[in-house]
């Protein structure tokens, strides 16, 4: 140290102990380098503070030149004004040319400038934003010299300061621009006393030597010119830094041809001054990563030893400098309150974040506060009313003009002046506005205003109700979303219980809003606020939530359906019915179409929840621990998470470049793990959905994923088409083992409870079982190549298995009984997964059919309904209807469709079944080509017939009921004549009778697999007429109602249509794109209707064979249909107007437009035939999940 420096210390050491506290003047120091933290503590264990400040005092009079300056910088800093002056006479003279200090890079002339010049220190913990220190230093080139203005500006708290001083911390910089030096002033809020000490003490420092006047000037115009002068005279070309404006008429001060960097939370400060102007923006939050670091430092330790509390608290706090710092100095005294400042932060108590430190609020409160403060009177209640907008929302300017009855311009202009301010942040949507708070911001105004929050709340639903009605709100206003989104919550929040009721339990409410932003946000609702809710009726709240939660994956997709035709489908016990009915009888008098489902009492939904978060196949879903989240992935190549409750959506991740096979929740839900065709494994974080790591040492696609059951120490298990599994420790870049032993691809594996033990199962059939320290192999069974189980989950706690199965079936079944419990129907498609929750009280299903239901266990396990196959055969006679059908425990069932009432018959194997025309008897054929028939009055066996050699596919009455047509795989169609003579056998097709249908003059229609369809008289037994139709399969053919021609659809992809005496086609119908299936004339005639396996249906002109309309499918979604897949069956309206079709649901069509009149979506789908009343009002089919429909055209 200099003598010269020496000597003043030491001629300054009784007044230094007697009034310095070192704690500050010391982080101060550490910052600079120059301080140890092993000297911070023995000067911290001296007993009196007195002898503390000794302590140091004798520690800088060992040091250097650099600890003098620091020591004079902190006592500045610290408002050890009076004290800095007795030092300021032997501040040492350190040149440009002296070395870089080796702590920090910084030179010493840098520090001398910055020291004379008052710029503070970089704070105790400091990290580096590099790309806004560039942008100040770019700004400030651009003056070039010349007089002029750089605003830094940005909310409480952001790091403005910071920026400012680090901006001139650069050697090359200064030297280059501002070689006059720097000058710092921090201003504040001030009146016009305050301001002219700040300009005196200014002119004090710049003119230390006393050459221009020896008195202060007297008043702040005085003080301007004094200014003016010294800066051009003595100090040209140097910077001055002004921080922390509040006030234009402050920089009119200082407006005297100076360059100058200033910092404040209002941008249009510099308004109200001359020359050239540049602004630098302060986003009002640093990154997760620069935020960590912060803390990390703070405590002093490592990034990744940070607990999970530090990761919440940033995301808490959105990253601001100021509560990161704050927290940051406060958890470096008390290290083990993690929790606790996090609590203060989500419960809103800032006061509580609290630490004296040298910025210039003590708490994190009242630096919020003053910047409200200093509002306008007038517009301070409008800033007020943000109180009561959530966390990153952003919100329309039209929405504030409803608020506050202005208009917009007015809006705009009171808004502006908050964002000047940086109390509220703006972003630009095409020609409108959109205005946001930060998380810090909406905590402190609904922390200040919580006993005038209801007011207004109810203000904002009162003004909402003024200018719109619900009815009136359009997709293309400006503030439509944010109305949908948000205002039950405001009505919940206002406690207006009445007017919540009434918008919940509006089905046009849940029209407009499933529609344009999905059902998952409305569950959401309804359980958020279930408590205001359930005062009216708990059913209703119930009926509604159940109702989007089963019918969730129609609504969250288009083509959108009609929620009043679901709406119908509800009990009529339920709110949703009697709302669907009264609406539905007011749409039919303007001619709309509606449907009925008479026998829909017996239905009962086993699923809580189905969601369709992906766009193609789910093969794997998982719930978190805790059970509050479900994570799914697919063949779309992303990863979902969404809440179990609601399926409203958490997180949608681009996982990979190829289908993602499976994902895994780690135990502590911290980590998901996916795994992919693209042989990768991924690990992400569960809430962020940030990538944490990526392992590639598989050779092909990884199957399946699964993590260890303790969270201390989580290893990940894989398995891949490779044939190996490998562990891979989270802690570690490569794999920790890898176990041999599969000769195929490993499907599926698992850890034992304790961790100990891998299993694993293989397509080479064996379940081995691993040591996961060793590798080793402990145990190998073998399980065989021919197992249809798809996948199976245990769940301890009620002894089940739930158990995925071919033919998309999934059934629960009893370890202690060994018996199947349920069937769970449901999906469309095959089920690759099934998972029980930890405590066992729900599982999950995903499917190929791109949907995920979530079951209640207790629910599914009282179900034992019986269902139906699809072979059954409907009578209409006058108003009644009777079904005959087949259940699955092989009963013959014959049921009224008018009352519901069941006969059950006989029991048997039976393939098809039918009824005579007079419900007289009824026939069935057997897989065993048996043709049994019983009579109804006293429920007996008839006749009895071993006729054809194979399964019996089809079977009839004629008109007079006294034959009976079947015909078989054998190839051959039986007549039999069962009251009076043996069958005989109509056999001339090569392969398999597709099927038949009776002609007027005891003719017989037939079509085969062979391509051939043929015409014969079942009195002679001879073959009229042959016609070769087509090159594959006659899927289907037609009569006309005049009988003189017919139609043909087949595999090949063509229709045709013949007459009955020419064997060559009138028309050859092309343009189907698939299989055509089906086909259907109209009554009159004129038009035939034809149908494919891509869900197209064309209506052809008979007469000259010309297309007429196509019934297209609107292609959405990759791939799915607006009929849902295959098109089974058609019929006409008896006045052509109308044309209805089976297949994945049931559409009716306007022919006269050829657009869609209605949908009515059954629960499950592939229909394969709809049975119409000759009145087209009656229609009864069955869905592939056994279910029964009885639908009446409602009138």
């Amino acid at each position: 140290m200099d003598a010269k420096a020496r000597n003043c210390l030491l001629q300054h050491r009784e007044a230094l102990e007697r009034d310095i506290k070192t704690s500050y003047i010391m982080d101060h120091m550490i910052s600079n380098g120059v301080l140890t933290v092993s000297e911070e503590e023995k000067v911290k264990n001296e007993p009196t503070q007195r002898q503390r400040a000794a302590m140091l005092i004798k520690m800088i009079l060992k040091k250097d030149n650099y600890s003098y300056i620091s020591f004079y910088n902190a006592l500045l800093h610290e408002g050890y004004k009076d004290l800095a002056a007795l030092l300021h006479g032997g501040i040492p003279v350190v040149s440009s040319s002296d070395g870089k200090d080796s702590v920090s890079g910084i030179t010493s002339y840098v520090r001398t400038v910055l020291c004379e010049g008052g710029v503070p220190q970089r704070p105790v913990v400091f990290v580096t934003r590099k790309k806004l220190v560039n942008a100040v230093q770019q700004k400030l080139s651009k003056l070039n010299g010349e007089p002029g203005w750089v605003t830094i500006y940005g909310m409480a708290g952001c790091g403005k300061s910071v920026l400012a001083a680090e901006a001139v911390r650069d050697h090359s910089f200064l030297e280059d621009c501002f070689p006059g030096g720097v000058h710092w002033v921090s201003v504040g809020k001030q009146d016009k006393s305050g301001l002219l000490m700040k300009l005196q003490n200014l002119c004090a420092r710049l003119d230390q030597d006393e050459s221009f006047s020896q008195r202060l000037p007297l008043n702040i115009e005085e003080a301007k010119d004094r200014l003016r002068i010294l800066m051009l005279r003595k100090h040209p070309r140097s910077l001055l830094i002004l921080d922390d404006i509040w006030d234009p008429w402050v920089l009119k001060a200082f407006d005297n041809q100076c360059q100058i960097l200033l910092t404040t939370r209002d941008k249009s400060v510099t308004d109200s001054v001359m020359g050239p102007k540049y602004v630098v923006p302060v986003e009002s939050g640093l990154g997760k990563e620069k935020g960590l670091e912060i803390l990390s430092l703070f405590v002093n330790m490592k990034k990744t030893d940070l607990p999970e509390q530090a990761h919440s608290i940033i995301q808490e706090c959105k990253g601001s400098p100021l509560v990161v710092s704050l927290i940051g100095a406060l958890l470096r005294d008390f290290p083990n309150r993690w929790e606790y400042y996090l609590r203060q932060l989500q419960n809103k108590q800032f006061k509580r974040i609290r630490k004296s430190s040298s910025y210039d609020y003590e708490a994190l409160d009242e630096a919020m506060s003053i910047s409200v403060e200093m509002l306008r009177e007038d517009i301070k209640d409008y800033y007020t009313d943000l109180s009561i907008f959530q966390k990153d929302v952003k919100v329309p300017t039209k929405v504030l003009c409803i608020l506050w009855d202005l208009e917009t311009e007015e809006v705009e202009d009171i808004l502006q002046e908050f964002v000047n301010k940086s109390l509220l942040f703006c972003d630009r949507n095409g020609k409108s506005f959109l205005y946001y708070l930060h998380d810090l911001q909406v905590d402190f105004l609904t922390e200040k205003n919580r006993s005038q929050l209801q007011d207004l709340h109810k203000k904002m639903v009162t003004q909402f109700q003024r200018h719109h009605r619900l009815h009136s709100l359009s997709p293309d206003q400006e503030d439509c979303m944010y109305w949908y989104n948000f205002l039950a919550y405001h009505m919940a929040s206002a406690n207006m219980h009445k007017e919540l009721c009434a918008l919940m339990f509006s089905l046009d409410w849940i029209k407009a809003k499933t529609e344009l932003v999905g059902p998952a946000h409305l569950i959401h609702e309804f359980v958020e606020y279930r408590h205001i809710l359930d005062e009216k009726d708990g059913t209703d709240c119930e009926n509604f939530q159940e109702f989007l939660s089963l019918n969730g994956h129609l609504l969250g997709r288009q083509p959108f359906p009609n929620i009043v035709q679901l709406g119908l489908c509800e009990l009529e016990t339920s709110e949703v019915y009697r709302q669907a009915k009264l609406q539905a009888k007011q749409e039919v008098d303007n001619g709309m179409l509606y449907l009925e489902w008479v026998n829909k009492k017996n239905m009962k939904n086993l699923s809580r929840l189905v969601v369709r978060p992906h766009t193609d196949a789910v093969y794997h879903a998982c719930f978190s621990e805790d059970g509050q989240r479900i994570a799914s992935c697919g063949a779309d190549k992303t990863l979902q998470v969404f809440k179990a409750e609601t399926g409203e959506k958490l997180l949608e991740i681009k996982a990979h470049d190829d289908e993602v096979l499976c994902c895994a929740f780690s135990a502590d839900d911290r980590f998901i793990a996916t795994c992919s065709v693209d042989k990768k494994v991924k690990i992400w974080n569960s809430m962020t959905g940030e990538l944490v790591r990526i392992y590639d040492e598989h050779s092909e696609q990884v199957n399946c994923c699964h993590f260890t059951n303790n969270s201390n120490h989580l290893l990940l298990a894989t398995g891949s088409n490779d044939y190996f599994l490998k562990l891979w420790d989270l802690n570690q870049e490569e794999c920790r083992n890898t176990m041999f032993g599969h000769t195929n691809s490993v499907s599926h594996c698992r850890f034992s409870p304790d961790d100990q033990v891998l299993a694993s199962c293989s397509a080479d059939g064996t379940l081995k079982l691993f040591d996961i320290h060793t590798s080793g192999l402990l145990a190998e069974i073998h399980t065989g190549h021919h197992s249809t189980v798809q996948y199976c989950d245990f769940s301890p706690y009620n002894h089940l298995a739930v158990v995925a199965l071919s033919q998309y079936c999934v059934e629960l079944w009893s370890m202690d009984s060994r018996l199947k419990v349920a069937d769970c129907r449901g999906h469309l498609s095959w089920v690759h997964c099934v998972m029980f929750s930890t405590d066992g009280s729900s599982f999950l299903t995903s499917s190929d059919d791109q949907t995920i239901r979530l079951w209640e266990t207790k629910k599914v396990c009282k179900n034992s309904a019986t269902v139906l196959k699809q072979e059954m055969d409907v009578v209409f006679q006058e108003n009644e209807v009777t079904v005959l059908a087949v259940d699955n425990i092989r009963r013959l069932q014959l049921i009224n469709g008018n009352t519901g009432q069941i006969d059950y018959l006989t029991e048997a194997q039976v393939s098809c079944c039918c009824l005579s025309p007079n419900l007289q008897y009824l026939a069935f054929g057997g897989e065993d080509g048996a043709i049994q028939i019983l009579e109804l009055l006293n429920n007996r066996i008839f006749q009895s017939r071993n006729g054809h050699k194979s399964t019996v596919r089809h079977i009839q009455f004629t008109a007079d009921g006294k034959t009976l047509i079947s015909s078989s795989d054998d190839s051959a169609v039986q007549i039999w004549n069962w009251q009076s003579e043996d069958p005989f056998f109509l056999q001339a097709h090569q392969e398999t009778v597709k099927d038949f249908r009776l002609l007027k003059n005891s003719r017989l229609l037939s079509w085969s697999f062979d391509g051939t369809v043929k015409v014969w008289n079942i009195i002679t037994r001879r073959l009229e007429k042959d016609f070769v139709c087509h090159h594959d399969t006659v899927l289907s053919c037609d009569i006309s109602s005049d009988a003189t021609k017919f139609s043909s659809t087949s595999a090949d992809k063509t229709a045709k249509i013949w007459r009955f005496e020419l064997l060559s086609p009138l028309h050859e119908l092309r343009g189907h794109k698939g299989c055509v299936r089906c086909s259907s004339f109209s009554v009159d005639s004129a038009l035939l209707a034809t149908g494919d396996d891509n869900g197209e249906i064309r209506i052809w002109n008979v007469s000259n064979g010309e297309l007429l309309h196509l019934c297209a499918p609107i292609s959405v979604e990759e791939g799915a249909t607006t009929h849902g897949g295959w098109v089974t069956d058609l019929c006409f309206s008896p006045d052509t107007k109308m044309l209805v079709s089976a297949g994945g649901y049931l559409k009716w069509w306007n022919v006269v437009t050829g657009e869609s009149s209605q949908t009515f979506y059954t629960n499950g789908t592939n229909l394969k035939k709809i049975h119409v009343s000759p009145d087209f009002k009656t229609y009864v089919t069955v869905d592939n999940l056994g279910i029964l429909y009885i639908l009446k055209i409602l009138e």
